[in-house]
């Protein structure tokens, strides 16, 4: 895996730390619910839905809370760099590390949908490259692999 730049990959207490003073410095507020929703979605080991984390969320917090409220959050979590989403399959993954801002790369197991996000820096600035030339400027660009992963593929 061929990456320019190395980042911490913060844990727990330390990686919602990191997702506050990165949605702080975009000049959004850390607000309770906000924190709920990030605390649901730093603890899927895989991409959750709204749903899903609207459902963990409506758990902890002893009501209910509707999926509406989770997307307006998640788009301001994915804004931020404090989340990612995985488009096939429109759900979201916690930004591991939310201080950096460049494009990843998601690795999506068709069989059990485990998503790993690798960072290659000279594939993702070649796409860039490609669209540029082509007349286009890009925001954000996404790429996703779809296949089986190593634990499936046994």
């Amino acid at each position: 895996m061929a990456t320019a730049h190395k980042h911490r990959e913060p844990q727990g207490d330390d990686l919602t730390t990191a997702a506050r003073t990165a949605l702080e410095k975009s000049g959004e507020q850390w607000t309770a619910m906000r924190a709920s929703v990030f605390a649901a979605l730093a603890g899927f080991d895989k991409p959750a839905s709204a749903y899903d984390i609207a459902e963990a969320v409506s758990k902890v917090e002893g009501r209910r809370v509707a999926a509406n409220s989770v997307y307006r959050i998640l788009d301001l979590l994915v804004a931020a760099n404090v989340a990612r989403r995985v488009e096939s399959a429109n759900a979201y993954v916690a930004n591991a590390h939310p201080d950096c801002v460049h494009d990843c790369i998601f690795l999506v197991c068709d069989r059990c949908g485990q998503t790993t996000h690798i960072d290659d820096d000279p594939v993702t600035q070649g796409v860039r490259r490609a669209a540029r030339a082509a007349g286009f400027e890009p925001v954000r660009p996404v790429i996703e692999v779809r296949g089986v992963c190593a634990a499936c593929a046994v």
